[in-house]
């Protein structure tokens, strides 16, 4: 998981420093030219701002997480924070950033903060500011694993080649509450079960909220979801966040 982190990241980082960075990075390149590039970090660009510093956040999971529960739900975030708040191409810094920070590629990082006009108030990516003043805030899983990650690859080493996948188990009955963002900024919480669908939610939000089931479209891990579809079939934990984009004048279809 690691090693493709480390693709991405310099990936991501290649792209920036070509378009997202622009002038910003002129201007560092200029700095660096006179000062070196230990004083372009700890410059501060209007107002305070920290360089970035080398501890992460250690948090632990409701529950024992994998490596690929862990990529779902930081892809999950990634791929709808945009769509709410602040603007891509910095969300897209902060991606790049974050990656190269958990890879311990701190200079990299910090040259990616640098490039993109990025202000950190407490050396941390947890909360930041673009040059416009929009405030970007990431949680503790998009910056470090937790403490009881569960590593898929010495399960998958333990066994045996020719066993076979074992069937789903039968959806659950086990009610939890399913935190749904709409794209309005609220947050609502619904009762359900992971053998609910996306219809039979939809109807629960129609009942909350007043919002007709033909104007909500339901996205999680940056798919759309059909109303068959059951909430076991895309893994969705209940501290997941599932996006709500409501669409008051939906598209007419002609039979």
């Amino acid at each position: 998981m690691w090693q493709a982190n480390c693709r991405r990241m310099h990936n991501l980082a290649d792209w920036i420093s070509g378009t997202v960075m622009g002038g910003c990075v002129g201007r560092n390149r200029m700095d660096r030219q006179g000062s070196g590039r230990s004083s372009t970090r700890s410059k501060k660009r209007g107002g305070r701002n920290e360089p970035l510093k080398k501890e992460r956040p250690k948090w632990k999971s409701e529950y024992p997480m994998t490596e690929g529960q862990l990529r779902s739900k930081r892809d999950e975030f990634w791929d709808t924070a945009p769509a709410f708040d602040g603007r891509k191409e910095i969300w897209d810094a902060l991606r790049a950033a974050a990656l190269a920070a958990e890879s311990n590629d701190l200079e990299l990082a910090q040259a990616i903060v640098d490039g993109a006009c990025i202000t950190l108030p407490h050396g941390s990516l947890a909360e930041s500011y673009d040059e416009l003043g929009n405030r970007y805030q990431l949680p503790a899983y998009a910056l470090a694993p937790p403490l009881n990650l569960i590593s898929e690859t010495a399960n998958e080493s333990e066994a045996p080649e020719h066993t076979e996948k074992q069937a789903p188990p039968p959806p659950t009955k086990q009610e939890f509450q399913l935190r749904v963002r709409l794209s309005t900024g609220k947050d609502v919480r619904l009762t359900a079960s992971m053998a609910d669908t996306i219809a039979q939610l939809k109807k629960q939000l129609h009942e909350l909220e007043e919002i007709d089931l033909a104007h909500q479209r339901w996205f999680f891990a940056g798919k759309l979801l059909t109303d068959k579809t059951r909430l076991q079939d895309t893994k969705i934990q209940k501290d997941f966040v599932v996006q709500v984009i409501v669409n008051p004048n939906p598209p007419v279809t002609i039979n």
